[in-house]
């Protein structure tokens, strides 16, 4: 059996083509998806602006780690796009950064 890893990754995009019953759904719940919002979660986390320029989601995922931050980046990436897909919402490529939790160093200061 495989070691599992869990990773935060970090999915961003731009929002393409949005229709305006989506535009008005997304900027009804702006202040919803904001600073607040930004926290790393299985299901994942939307958060964006006004703008409706960028957004981006925060994921928690836990792989095998032989798979790596590929592995992680691809899981969320999907996660993302079944997500847009099911609200109808356009967008551009998605692109991720994962960061591995269980190798990361932590250096903590006065030690």
């Amino acid at each position: 059996m495989s070691t599992q890893h869990t990773y935060r990754v970090i999915v961003r995009g731009t929002w393409e083509g949005l229709t305006d019953e989506a535009r008005a759904r997304l900027l009804a719940e702006v202040e919803l998806h904001g600073l607040e919002a930004m926290q790393f979660t299985e299901e994942g986390s939307l958060t964006y602006d006004t703008v409706l320029k960028h957004f981006s989601f925060r994921y928690v995922v836990v792989s095998d780690a032989e798979d790596g931050e590929e592995m992680a980046s691809a899981i969320a990436e999907d996660r993302a796009e079944t997500t847009l897909k099911e609200h109808g919402y356009g967008h551009g490529r998605l692109r991720s950064t994962a960061t591995d939790m269980d190798t990361m160093k932590i250096n903590y200061k006065g030690r």
